[in-house]
């Protein structure tokens, strides 16, 4: 990483020198300028990292130099130095945007000091604002994969949910079909981006707790309380709380719950007041909430408040064109994780992958994909890197019961049979002895045992 870049503009020579000095041994690449012009055209070509820029200048004021530099990068760090007592002035450039001011005559370690927190903050501002542009990236609505109408449709929803000011969001789908992806769409292609993005997994917090994690407490409201913490609804504030399996949250929690979304305000565990949040709330689970109202599970007047946009989504047997397209995307994304060249399904193998009904939905088809690339050495990833589930061997089983064998007068070679399906099973698998005793619903050392047994290994290997 290359040094920080300071600019310094103030008209007081000695000032100036004395700050580009100590600025230099602190190992700062620095740039200098009298005149509040002269340092709008040095800010222009250098993009400094901080400006340290005195409010009285002879040509024009450190504060229109300020809201031209804004104007330019407004999440330009700059450095006020005013004269003593002039706060009024000072408050002026805070409101504008500038990070902090110092005021004359000053403490150069002081200076030093602040000029430091000042680059540690536009450091880990811009750190913050490179993953915020990764996850907008990331969960773009592309990332939706599937070509299919039922995809197309979800699709389209999702995009009028994202760009709305809806509140309330509610996801319905199997386990595995994709509810969390489409809760980080949502709030990452919506004007919420730049805020928290707050995952909670219903059934993961205790009873006794989550009401705390979610609301917060005040100091004593408990006796483990020793201070005052907030609660997950206020650390989204201004962003989007996603609750995963509602249905499994208890019945007075989601009275206090439809409290928070109806006004828009929570008061903390053992507090008396009303805190507003700005938030949406997006709700997610697996089960039918319907039949959950009916059996009194689940609040009747929450379900309806949740339900105001409501989503499903599809599971993957429902769309089994989008299959061979979620394939590759996680063939490519095991490749980079692998550093393979795996190129895509074999016929036999996407064949496979269209007739299965995927109970687990796109999460069971990404683990299979990242299975079958650990296993798979070839260009294409074939039915005997599948799991049994899929490769058809128990399809094959049951129709071999199924088939009437009969046995031929003069009798039958088991042992010759035996060995022409190892032979058969080892030239399918170009050798490969753990997938051919795949094949053969046998064990590698089983299979070897017969390979020795047959000639099919030297004596001693």
């Amino acid at each position: 990483m290359g040094k920080a870049k300071i600019l310094v503009v103030d008209d007081e020579k000695l000032l100036k020198w004395s700050l580009e000095q100590s600025l230099l041994k602190e190992d700062y690449e620095v740039f200098t300028a009298e005149k509040g012009l002269e340092g709008l055209g040095v800010f222009k070509d250098e993009s400094p990292d901080l400006t340290v820029l005195d409010i009285h200048l002879p040509d024009i004021s450190g504060i229109t130099v300020l809201e031209a530099i804004k104007e330019i990068n407004r999440d330009a760090a700059v450095l006020m130095i005013t004269a003593f007592g002039d706060v009024r002035t000072a408050v002026k450039a805070i409101k504008l945007g500038a990070y902090d001011f110092i005021e004359k005559p000053f403490n150069m370690d002081k200076l030093k000091l602040t000029v430091a927190k000042a680059l540690e903050t536009r450091s880990l501002k811009k750190e913050v604002m490179h993953l915020r542009s990764q996850m907008r990236s990331r969960y773009g609505f592309e990332s939706l994969i599937g070509t299919s109408a039922a995809m197309g449709k979800i699709t389209e929803l999702i995009k009028k949910v994202a760009k709305s000011d809806a509140s309330t969001v509610f996801l319905q789908g199997e386990s595995g079909s994709g509810k969390d992806l489409v809760a980080k769409v949502i709030h990452y292609q919506s004007s919420r981006a730049d805020r928290p993005f707050v995952e909670i997994n219903c059934t993961a917090l205790p009873e006794t707790l989550i009401e705390s994690e979610l609301f917060g407490f005040e100091k004593g409201a408990f006796t483990d309380a020793k201070a005052m913490k907030k609660g997950l609804f206020e650390l989204a504030e201004g962003g989007t709380i996603y609750l995963d399996e509602i249905a499994d949250m208890k019945i007075n929690t989601q009275s206090k719950l439809l409290k928070v979304i109806e006004n828009k305000s929570l008061k903390r565990l053992g507090g008396v007041k009303d805190i507003d949040v700005d938030l949406r709330v997006i709700a997610a689970t697996n089960k039918v909430l319907d039949d959950e109202v009916r059996t009194g599970a689940f609040r009747e007047d929450l379900f309806y408040r949740l339900n105001v946009i409501p989503v499903s989504l599809a599971p993957l047997r429902g769309r089994k064109e989008d299959i061979p397209l979620l394939a590759r995307h996680f063939i490519d994304i095991y490749n980079r994780e692998f550093r393979k060249n795996t190129k895509g399904l074999s016929i036999e193998a996407e064949e496979l992958f269209l007739s299965y009904d995927w109970p687990g939905n796109v999460r069971e088809l990404k683990n299979v994909i990242e299975r079958a690339m650990i296993f798979e050495d070839d260009e294409f990833i074939g039915p005997e890197s599948l799991p049994l589930e899929l490769s058809g061997i128990k399809v094959r089983m049951r129709d071999l019961k199924a088939v009437e064998i009969k046995l031929p007068p003069d009798g039958v070679d088991v042992e010759a049979v035996e060995k022409e399906l190892i032979r058969q099973a080892l030239d399918s698998t170009k050798g490969n002895q753990t997938r051919a005793a795949r094949l053969l619903a046998l064990t590698r050392d089983a299979l070897r045992y017969r390979m020795q047994k047959f000639g099919f290994l030297p004596e001693k290997e």
